[in-house]
């Protein structure tokens, strides 16, 4: 199958749409067809933040001086900002756990928040990512204020960065249709995420082939 060059998608994401907790059942009431066939087989930036393995260090941002100071991005400890733990994530995991693969904690808007990549754990196949915005709700407990990128789309993310601008970046593998083997991503894609002013996440995405040796 010949490949475009490039592609380019933009879509508005909605902060706050599923920020709403979900139950423990939440999101189980269909198994997707990665986990049929995983159960089956098994029985940028100068003064960026980087996103590194869950439960890795955080490399931080500069911190700007000002009256715009406490709304500026800006990297936090972990320790200060939800976690991810403790959040109820939108994903249909079925029996499996889910695994925080890449997260990293910024101030954003003056809020803590965490940004995360996060997967069923299947142990086998190539489960997709969904990418998630976690801030403290009322009562003080994680909660997902936007869904960044859905798990649907069948990204694989490897990098997410918080740029100095505050737009969130992150680069994944991916598959142009349903016939390209889980084990050999064919797509290289970028995605950015910049805040727009009346609310919500505007979400753009390039696409390219990935080298073939």
């Amino acid at each position: 199958m010949e490949l475009a060059a490039e592609t380019v998608q933009m879509t508005t994401v909605q902060t706050e749409q599923t920020g709403t907790d979900h139950g423990p059942g939440a999101g189980r009431s269909r198994i997707r067809h990665w986990v049929l066939v995983a159960a089956a087989t098994a029985a940028v930036i100068a003064a960026g933040l980087a996103a590194g393995p869950a439960g890795g260090v955080v490399r931080p941002t500069a911190h700007p001086a000002g009256p715009t100071a406490s709304k500026a991005p800006a990297a936090l400890p972990k320790e200060s900002a939800p976690d991810p733990a403790k959040a109820a994530l939108p994903l249909d995991c079925g029996p499996f756990p889910v695994k925080v693969s890449l997260s990293f904690a910024a101030l954003l808007d003056g809020r803590p928040s965490t940004v995360l990549a996060a997967h069923c754990d299947a142990g086998n196949g190539t489960p997709p990512d969904g990418v998630y915005l976690l801030t403290n709700g009322q009562d003080g407990r994680p909660r997902v204020a936007a869904t960044l990128l859905e798990d649907a789309a069948g990204r694989t993310v490897t990098e997410l960065k918080l740029r100095s601008d505050g737009t969130l970046t992150a680069r994944a593998k991916g598959y142009s249709s349903d016939e390209v083997p889980r084990y050999a991503p064919d797509l290289l894609v970028s995605l950015e995420w910049r805040k727009q002013a009346g609310g919500g996440w505007l979400r753009s995405e390039r696409t390219e082939p990935a080298a073939t040796a």
